[in-house]
């Protein structure tokens, strides 16, 4: 199969880092994850720890405001004031994203990289979506100690902020069909239905 790069984007509990994981060990690619934060901290110089602080996660005045498409490309330098600010750090992963790209087969989960990456033509982009019930019978599963209650406000809450970093960043909205050639029930097809899904719609997408 040529070169392929997909992007996995998921709702809160619809099993969308299983999926990502099988689909990585199906393919036999790398897929990445929390492995950008440490190739961003690497490249910019910047502690990793920032980098994890900054993570999909935006502070209340940016959660409020409308959409800004706050990154642009551009990479601070480190004499700046503004050099650990979350655009630079976000703008040092949109980097280390758009170069793995170039350079593997891979599987991108999460921080807009669908968006980073429109318009290659060995893109598949993906939403994993779920009905809620389906989704809090799956958070329950590993966090037992937690009340129906605790676990529907952990799901909005968590949501609601990949919704807001999506799009602070890109001034789009993260549930936005348009934004992905692919979005999967992971509560209807199943965490292996979806990799299977995936899997074939590869060579539809690829070269498109």
């Amino acid at each position: 199969m040529n070169k392929f790069v997909i992007t996995v984007a998921r709702e809160t509990g619809s099993g969308g880092y299983n999926i990502t994981k099988r689909l990585s060990q199906a393919l036999g690619v790398a897929y990445y994850d929390r492995d950008l934060l440490r190739k961003a901290s690497e490249v910019s110089g910047i502690h990793e720890e920032l980098f994890g602080a900054a993570d999909e996660r935006i502070g209340l005045r940016e959660m409020l405001s409308a959409a800004e498409k706050v990154y642009t490309g551009e990479i601070l330098p480190p004499d700046s004031d503004d050099y650990i600010s979350t655009r630079n750090l976000f703008s040092f992963q949109a980097k280390i994203i758009k170069e793995l790209a170039e350079s593997e087969s891979c599987i991108i989960l999460g921080r807009a990289a669908n968006f980073l990456l429109q318009g290659r033509k060995d893109l598949v982009r993906v939403f994993i979506h779920a009905p809620l019930e389906d989704r809090m019978n799956r958070v329950a599963s590993y966090s037992q100690a937690w009340t129906q209650g605790e676990i529907a406000r952990y799901i909005r809450t968590e949501d609601k902020r990949r919704a807001s970093y999506y799009r602070y960043y890109t001034g789009e909205e993260w549930r936005d069909a348009a934004g992905y050639d692919l979005c999967l029930d992971s509560g209807a097809l199943g965490e292996e239905g979806c990799v299977q899904r995936i899997i074939q719609a590869l060579p539809v997408f690829v070269g498109k």
